[in-house]
């Protein structure tokens, strides 16, 4: 059974929410208080002030942990010793000098967020973030340029894709909601998502490059970035390797529009499509690919896949006690506060999806739980009005409020600010300031679509 949720009045938990959210910055940025501890004591004051039941504010807290790292642990892990066996063979530096000759250096940030768009389709973001970051490390170190400038496409594009484009869950679980048509939700979401990507990825990259410096040491960097090699792998077994999860997480996107449910053939496409699992298998391949053949014996593969978790112990953490917070806060009837809000607005439905999808989103921290019930609130109103918006338009702009000012009750902040080592202040001027543009770039793109379809 859910936690009950806490006592306190709509309007005074959201006013706590908003305490809770300000405590949290003024002391990891004012006062230097880790973030894990930070995280802790404010989850657990909002807890509190809510008026949830103590045991309860406790399971509430761990549960979010569990949530959060029973899966983003794993993937990590993973994906960082994929990185890892790409640094040491020479793989990013292939991909990275090749992509640096075919667009010159200076657009290669445009190819970046291409790469990441296409990439992130099939993917969770946190599992293409992890594939591809080794490059962006590899791009930024070969040109000279700043992890910022190569970075923030990199984000743009996964977290839109993330956002509004199906068969990503929360996508195809509004696309259902709102009875859209998944074709043509891709093919609007492509519309909207490509410009609204380079909105927030080159552009707004390349103009807060200038203004944010990094220090000079990212220990996470020094772990996926290896030294020159003259003996590099191909561009092709390099490509292969790394994208082998998304190959295998399209073919179960595949078999479940194509083969009857519970057939020997989907199950085992669905087994091996699983994140996890494609990871797992393309480490394996990589330890031939990147390994073996590159002359590594099993010691040095031993060492490469031990050495490179050390830095992210503290990234884990973080994350987890992220998603300790975000649990509290959901738990405690902040969500359900919002949704009851958004119930009296009296707004055309594509700024009432958005409008709601937002709030939630910025209250909660979580894209998914801001798209489902923005969606679950939105359809019965667009079911009253039949044929006033076009279903897969409020799937967009339900999207798109979904991702807006993600901040410090979103792991995908900490995610993002441990792995380009910056401060909170940093990582709001970067990450929550990118995701703010693509969410209202999108909604604009999408009601200019609205006239035209």
């Amino acid at each position: 059974m859910p936690p009950t949720p806490g006592t306190a009045s709509g309007e005074l938990l959201l006013l706590y929410a908003f305490l809770a959210i300000v405590a949290l910055i003024v002391l990891i940025a004012r006062y230097k208080l880790n973030p894990f501890i930070a995280l802790i004591v404010v989850s657990l004051a909002m807890g509190v002030a809510a008026g949830m039941p103590l045991p309860t504010i406790v399971t509430s807290f761990q549960n979010g942990v569990g949530g959060v790292l029973g899966f983003i642990a794993v993937v990590v892990a993973l994906g960082t010793m994929l990185g890892k066996l790409l640094a040491e063979s020479g793989g990013a530096e292939r991909i990275a000098g090749t992509l640096i000759g075919l667009f010159g250096e200076r657009r290669v940030h445009w190819a970046i967020m291409v790469v990441a768009f296409i990439v992130g389709m099939p993917v969770f973001f946190q599992v293409g973030f992890v594939l591809l970051v080794p490059l962006v490390f590899a791009i930024a170190k070969r040109t000279g340029t700043s992890l910022i400038l190569v970075g923030v496409p990199l984000v743009a594009g996964l977290s839109i894709v993330h956002g509004i484009v199906p068969p990503h869950p929360a996508a195809m679980l509004a696309v259902g909601t709102f009875k859209a048509d998944v074709g043509l939700t891709i093919v609007y979401a492509i519309i909207v998502g490509l410009p609204a990507a380079a909105l927030a990825g080159p552009i707004y990259g390349q103009w807060i490059a200038k203004r944010i410096v990094l220090p000079p040491h990212n220990p996470l960097a020094d772990q996926l970035v290896g030294e020159p090699r003259a003996d590099l792998p191909g561009f092709g077994v390099s490509v292969f390797t790394i994208l082998l999860p998304v190959f295998l997480m399209v073919g179960s996107s595949l078999a479940d529009l194509t083969l009857a449910a519970g057939t020997p053939l989907r199950n085992t496409l669905n087994f091996i499509g699983n994140p996890v699992i494609s990871l797992l298998v393309a480490l394996l391949v990589a330890f031939w690919t990147f390994g073996v053949r590159r002359g590594f014996d099993r010691n040095q593969l031993l060492k490469f896949t031990t050495d490179c978790l050390a830095p992210t112990a503290t990234i884990l953490l973080v994350i987890g006690a992220g998603g300790g917070f975000n649990r509290v806060l959901i738990d405690s009837g902040v969500g359900k506060a919002i949704a009851d809000l958004a119930l009296q607005l009296q707004v055309p439905l594509l700024v009432l999806a958005f409008v709601v999808a937002s709030v939630i989103r910025v209250a909660t921290g979580s894209a998914t739980v801001a798209l489902t019930t923005a969606a679950g609130i939105v359809a019965p109103i667009a079911a009253a009005t039949p044929g006033v918006v076009r279903p897969e338009l409020l799937v967009l702009a339900t999207g798109a409020g979904s991702i807006i000012l993600s901040h410090v009750n979103d792991s995908g902040f900490w995610l993002i600010k441990e792995y380009f080592n910056m401060t909170v202040e940093q990582t709001l001027k970067t990450w929550t300031a990118l995701e703010t543009i693509l969410a209202v770039s999108a909604f604009g793109f999408t009601l200019l679509l609205s006239l035209a379809v």
